[in-house]
């Protein structure tokens, strides 16, 4: 049996719900905390998705990258109350970039915090497109609400899967036949 294990990072301004949404992950939904400290954290479950919750405070984002490692895959956050932290995504995208030297780092879009929908400055439909324009998946959840946070969970899975099979025929292909 071969034991696959990924390495998820949980990238995005600070607030935008990237610890609730790794609570959620890792609680199975049972506890949405309502205060966090803005520190990097790893979680694991038997799933083997390790998820790097960074910090999105620019004071501790160098540090935090030094913990990044070799990604596997990429969960881009952003809060859909707040427009800025959706045009950031841009510059977490270039930070991730410059860490992993160019390659091509398969992700997700997440628009957090659906369930203030009074509140909204994003639009599915420019997140959407944004995400697309990136080879990315786009999800809108509320971590606090637990809605589609399985969606984004088994959306990450998929993913991995994929480029493990990707990973795997390549090297089949390079054995001689």
């Amino acid at each position: 049996m071969v034991k696959l294990r990924a390495r998820c990072l949980l990238l995005g301004d600070a607030a935008v719900g990237k610890t609730a949404l790794s609570h959620m992950f890792h609680n199975d939904g049972t506890l949405f905390q309502k205060n966090y400290s803005m520190v990097s954290t790893f979680r694991q479950k038997i799933l083997e998705l390790y998820l790097i919750d960074s910090a999105g405070k620019q004071t501790l984002v160098e540090a935090c990258e030094k913990m990044w490692g070799e990604l596997s895959m990429l969960c881009l956050v952003f809060d859909l109350t707040s427009e800025q932290s959706f045009v950031n995504c841009s510059y977490w995208m270039e930070r991730v970039r410059a860490h992993c030297q160019g390659l091509h780092i398969p992700g997700i879009l997440v628009g957090n915090k659906s369930d203030l929908t009074a509140r909204r400055e994003v639009q599915a439909s420019v997140a959407q497109e944004w995400a697309q324009s990136r080879g990315m998946e786009y999800h809108e959840t509320s971590a606090k609400e637990k809605e589609n946070c399985d969606a984004l969970l088994l959306s990450l899975a998929q993913t991995f899967h994929s480029l493990y099979q990707e990973r795997r025929s390549a090297i089949q292909n390079l054995s001689p036949g």
